[in-house]
């Protein structure tokens, strides 16, 4: 489950000096990008596989469905549905190989389902709250599952009060494998080094916003931390599934490595 923050704010580019891009379009374009490569890593013999189901919560005026086009209102999704209803497609340029040592420019296919927005305030709170019932009921009908996984994406503070309270209970669902996973991406317009992955609030900045998110968020179990140590991260056994400050790379990073589940067969 995907929360992502849909304020006003989010208007603003992304702190990377080389790339001059809206935060707004930073995350849909990573989160789309994400929703494809599962399709495609569950993709087997007469069709995808439904290993995952999945939801996307926008926050901004309100909290709802974020999904756009025949998924418009669906709450969480059977990868399967997800994989055949992008909203649209487009067609995108990437660099690739020519076989002689050069790049050569390739177009691609690239389906949209997370359309960009950046409008109102930041109700945290209240998105919080409904990935509550969504995973509450989700864990009525698949109590055996993988603990589910709900990955926060935001800019800034809470708006409509204090979110620690309404993490805490999402943190406390649990399937037969364990407690709820709650992770928290701050995107920033500032630039400079993200913090990654950390394990005591010393290792943060002096930022009463960063302490809260790193409060609110769930240690990362063993086998995200041994992807996020494949990918070259400084992770040891007290991190925590939070990144502050995070730059266009890190954002795809926390993405990858918080939905990580386990090997796909």
């Amino acid at each position: 489950m995907f929360l992502l923050d849909q304020s006003h704010s989010m208007i603003d580019t992304v702190g990377d000096a080389e790339i001059n891009q809206r935060k707004a379009d930073v995350v849909a374009d990573a989160l789309n990008r994400l929703l494809r490569e599962l399709t495609i890593k569950c993709a087997k013999e007469g069709g995808v596989r439904d290993y995952f189901h999945v939801a996307v919560i926008g926050y901004g005026a309100g909290a709802a469905s974020a999904f756009s086009g025949e998924l418009t209102g669906r709450d969480l999704v059977p990868l399967s549905q997800v994989a055949i209803n992008p909203a649209r497609i487009e067609t995108r340029q990437k660099k690739v190989s020519d076989g002689a040592g050069g790049l050569v420019e390739q177009s691609t296919r690239f389906p949209i389902w997370v359309e960009p927005v950046a409008q109102n305030g930041t109700p945290m709170c209240q998105a919080l709250r409904q990935a509550y019932t969504l995973v509450d009921q989700f864990l009525t009908e698949h109590p055996d599952s993988f603990p589910p996984v709900v990955l926060n994406l935001s800019d800034g503070a809470s708006t409509d009060g204090d979110p620690t309270s309404d993490a805490a209970k999402l943190r406390e669902l649990t399937s037969t494998d364990g407690n709820v996973l709650l992770f928290n991406l701050h995107v920033s317009s500032e630039g400079g080094q993200p913090t990654i992955f950390p394990g005591q609030e010393a290792a943060l900045p002096a930022d009463d916003y960063a302490r809260l998110l790193f409060s609110m968020s769930s240690p990362l179990p063993a086998h995200m931390r041994a992807y996020a140590s494949q990918q070259g991260l400084p992770v040891d056994d007290s991190s925590r599934g939070f990144v502050f400050n995070a730059d266009v790379t890190t954002v795809v990073q926390f993405l990858d490595i918080g939905t990580r589940a386990s090997d796909l067969r």
